[in-house]
């Protein structure tokens, strides 16, 4: 049903998963993967964000977003509260603070060509970073009073920004610096995750029971997937074009990207948080405000 707008059928998964958890911090709410090197980093709500299987690493503020430079393994933590983005090494070690202007809560890098986005949750603004020398090089300004997520695609020199109040994402040109497109959604938008190769990017509407299907050619929503409840993360595997969004009965949904429809549910038993995928492994990461932990679960 990926032509419309209307509800999709749910099929079951065909085999059980295997889940396993990890404690981490008090109230973790997000989770990155560093695919190349398999290193996970989980944001808690006690200021710092765990390596998984390492360190601790103290942050200043209660991080609302995290981008990973696959490349040289720095991580970017970006605090709401504090404004600023924490810039740390895969041992945890942190390499520098950069203040990112009021309210930015969250952030995309773009590694092509050494440039940090962090837009503001509370103002209409992203500030544009030079991730070398460490300073603000830009301020734009955009619609709406703040940002729910953001998304980088580099090779086509665009990014995709959620307009939370006005239930839209709005388009950034990279190369002009200037908002070009806005394209209606649901209701309140939130994370978006970027299927590179077909160019479709989903969003998570965190006030209604579907996610979104974006044309990035087109620039319009072209279908919607109902949901048994509102997602707030969603998150691609990009070889087999299958998105993960944390919208099911009390656990996530598996969809199919290329027929836009779910093939999965896997019930966790609580209101799962962020969402990431391991590109190399496949293996899904999900985390547990509740009980203070991560999930890893492989063959779904």
């Amino acid at each position: 049903m990926i032509a419309g707008l209307g509800a999709v059928a749910v099929t079951p998964a065909e085999a059980a998963p295997r889940v396993r958890t990890i404690p981490v911090g008090p109230d973790p709410a997000l989770v990155a993967v560093n695919s190349g090197s398999g290193a996970v980093y989980v944001g808690n709500g006690d200021n710092s964000v765990s390596i998984v299987d390492g360190v601790t690493v103290e942050i200043g503020g209660t991080p609302t977003d995290l981008s990973i430079d696959e490349a040289s393994g720095q991580v970017y933590a970006a605090s709401e509260h504090a404004g600023t983005v924490t810039v740390f090494d895969p041992a945890g070690r942190i390499r520098g603070l950069i203040a990112a202007g009021p309210g930015a809560s969250v952030i995309d890098l773009d590694a092509d060509d050494n440039r940090l986005y962090a837009a503001g949750g509370t103002a209409g603004s992203v500030a544009v970073i030079d991730t070398v020398a460490g300073v603000i090089t830009g301020l734009l300004h955009g619609p709406g009073h703040g940002f729910g997520g953001i998304r980088v695609d580099s090779g086509r020199r665009v990014a995709y920004l959620s307009n939370v109040d006005a239930g839209t994402v709005e388009v950034l040109d990279l190369g002009s610096r200037r908002f070009t497109t806005t394209i209606p959604v649901g209701q309140a938008p939130t994370s978006l995750a970027l299927h590179d190769a077909s160019n479709t990017l989903y969003v998570a509407n965190s006030g209604i029971h579907h996610l979104s299907v974006v044309d990035g050619a087109s620039h319009t929503e072209r279908a919607r997937i109902l949901l048994r409840s509102e997602a707030s993360s969603v998150a691609v595997h990009q070889s087999s074009h299958t998105v993960y969004a944390n919208g099911g009965p009390d656990g996530i949904v598996r969809i199919d990207g290329a027929a836009g429809k779910i093939t999965g549910e896997l019930s966790l038993g609580i209101n799962p948080g962020g969402i990431a995928v391991d590109q190399r492994s496949g293996a899904v990461h999900v985390t547990d405000p509740l009980h203070d932990q991560l999930y890893v679960i492989d063959g779904f």
